[in-house]
């Protein structure tokens, strides 16, 4: 069997507690037209366009890390719609099915959505994931500095293109944590699935503070003041791979991620690349591994470019920290900080 072959039929990667990585999240660009406090800095210094991996870069990637357990591809930013080729590259990663890939997912503010539903459909999305923090129109342009009529047209247009669909909300204690029903019942009425988000220390200009979370348990208790609400058992091993949480209110499915009070990291299965090839083995990681030259020689015939990226990318995923607590408590005995990590959520994607 020669070197090729071999690499070819090594297993999925894994970390040091045995969780198998099927999921990969792929970031095509920083930027973003919306500058939501919980992401985006205030003044962003985005990537040089000439920085970013070429989508055939990302392609290569992809094939790689398919051919090595990868079953579920998202494609984030900043907005990804916002880089032009995007649905090009939905539509070249249908090639890599035939070799396992199962899902091709995207998520979006879905701005540009009403332009770009149908185009995406057409290229074989399997679904989108959108950010909605708030019903009310003014309360969304102060969260995001734009307008939320073209967001809630954006999501009209990726259901009449017969898109599936999740809703994320992040929620922030004083800020937008009014909108916890009034969103619940847009959720029951269109009949879309609706996920709670904890507020996470991944602010582009490091302000969060526990004080900003509003808990899980807060939500259960806002939503069960009008709802029926019933907790859902996971049932499946992807199921239990699933940071949310899963409920029904009257009914209607309804999820919540809390990282912060009820962390789902003992069953991550996620890895992360940003759009110049920088790679996280986990949202919360303090450092990244620099792979941008090992994914341009992937383009080459060469199988010692594989077998490197393959060292440096089992080396790096199996010393994955336990999850975000473990992390955030060792930065502390380090006395370290937060700060000290360079990367923010608009540079990674969710």
């Amino acid at each position: 069997m020669n070197m090729m072959t071999q690499l070819k039929n090594d297993a999925l990667f894994v970390d040091q507690f045995g969780r198998g990585k099927r999921k990969l999240r792929i970031s095509v660009t920083d930027r973003c037209n919306f500058k939501c406090v919980y992401c985006m800095p205030e003044h962003p210094e985005w990537m040089k366009k000439h920085d970013l991996l070429s989508f055939e870069e990302l392609y290569q990637f992809c094939d790689f890390m398919v051919r090595h357990g990868i079953q579920y591809i998202r494609i984030t930013g900043g907005e990804p719609l916002m880089r032009q080729g995007v649905v090009h590259f939905v539509e070249q990663l249908q090639a890599l099915k035939k070799l396992g890939l199962q899902r091709i997912s995207m998520t979006t503010n879905a701005h540009y959505l009403k332009q770009y539903a149908q185009a995406l459909k057409q290229a074989g999305l399997d679904d989108l994931n959108i950010s909605l923090d708030s019903l009310d129109a003014d309360q969304f342009k102060q969260l995001t500095q734009k307008d939320l009529a073209p967001v809630l047209e954006g999501i009209q247009a990726a259901q009449d293109a017969g898109l599936p669909i999740k809703i994320n909300t992040v929620l922030m204690q004083g800020i937008n944590d009014d909108q916890i029903l009034p969103l619940a019942r847009w959720s029951v009425q269109q009949n879309i699935v609706l996920r709670f988000i904890e507020f996470m220390p991944l602010d582009g200009d490091h302000n969060w503070s526990t004080e900003h979370v509003v808990s899980e348990q807060y939500i259960l208790e806002t939503l069960a003041a009008e709802f029926t609400l019933t907790q859902k058992t996971n049932n499946s091993a992807q199921s239990a791979s699933e940071p949310a949480r899963q409920y029904l209110i009257d009914g209607h499915p309804i999820g919540i991620i809390s990282t912060i009070t009820n962390s789902f990291c003992g069953s991550c299965d996620r890895l992360r690349l940003t759009a110049q090839g920088e790679f996280y083995n986990c949202l919360f990681a303090p450092q990244g591994l620099n792979l941008k030259k090992e994914i341009k020689s992937l383009n080459s015939s060469i199988a010692l470019s594989e077998l490197n990226l393959y060292g440096a990318l089992s080396r790096y995923i199996w010393n994955k920290e336990q999850g975000f607590h473990a992390i955030e408590q060792r930065l502390k005995n380090q006395s370290m900080n937060q700060n000290s990590r360079k990367i923010s959520m608009h540079m990674i994607g969710g």
